[in-house]
């Protein structure tokens, strides 16, 4: 048997509950259709009876009311409003700790990696010393004919370059005048060079000084002293 449709709605449509549109359509139904009639008449009293109950005395036939969820609600979030917030201020501070932890541990490690220092260069104007003996000194040859100025090189190299030590002196006759600049440059392959120290020397000086060149052992091919506008005076080819 099909059941119908509105045979739910008895209830709603007595107590008023239907919309408008529903109400419409339900009356419509009730015209043709027996049994909802019936449902409706056996049901037709029941606002009447409600009228008549009186509220106070059903309290003894319902259970007690619920205590309101609000303010629990509420307390809750504070909970966890705070708890989140203490646990950002710990995140905050493990990540300072880890920062700083961090950028200690890069300086002692630059500081293990990084290269000694050269030794700070002799003051041109001064009159200098021999290099002491932990570097093997090699006289420089004279590019073209014997020239005003004579030097030494000794080389140290490393992973990082090579230090270059020189002495060199300034004879004390000669037609460059009264003082002349010279300069030390380093070559490497493919013809490449740079400059490792310039001076400005009097007849008669001597000086020492300590450089350094980016240029390692095997890639290192001479080392040159020209005066500064480049002719070359004295060299050292590298072995």
């Amino acid at each position: 048997m099909t059941r119908c449709e509105f045979a739910h709605d008895d209830g709603a449509y007595v107590l008023g509950a239907l919309a408008p549109a529903e109400r419409a359509a339900y009356e419509r139904h009730l015209a043709g259709c027996a049994s909802c009639r019936d449902a409706v008449a056996e049901i037709a009293v029941l606002p009447g009876l409600l009228g008549r109950l009186d509220p106070a005395g059903l309290e003894q036939f319902l259970p007690p009311p619920s205590p309101p969820r609000a303010p629990a609600l509420l307390e809750e979030a504070r909970s966890r409003r705070r708890r989140e917030r203490a646990a950002t201020r710990r995140r905050y501070a493990l990540t300072t700790l880890a920062a700083a932890a961090l950028a200690l541990v890069v300086g002692v490690g630059t500081a293990a990696v990084l290269p000694r220092p050269a030794a700070p260069p002799v003051d041109p104007g001064a009159q200098g010393t021999r290099p002491g003996p932990q570097v093997s000194m090699v006289a420089m040859r004279p590019v073209a004919s014997t020239g005003p100025v004579h030097a030494e090189i000794g080389l140290a190299g490393s992973k990082w370059g090579t230090e270059v030590t020189m002495h060199c002196g300034y004879d004390a006759r000669t037609s460059y005048g009264k003082a002349y600049p010279f300069r030390l440059v380093a070559h490497g392959p493919n013809g490449s060079s740079e400059q490792i120290g310039s001076w400005l020397a009097a007849p008669g000086d001597d000086l020492s000084f300590t450089g350094v060149t980016r240029f390692t052992d095997a890639e290192l091919v001479s080392v040159e002293l020209q005066r500064s506008d480049g002719t070359p005076l004295l060299t050292y080819a590298v072995p």
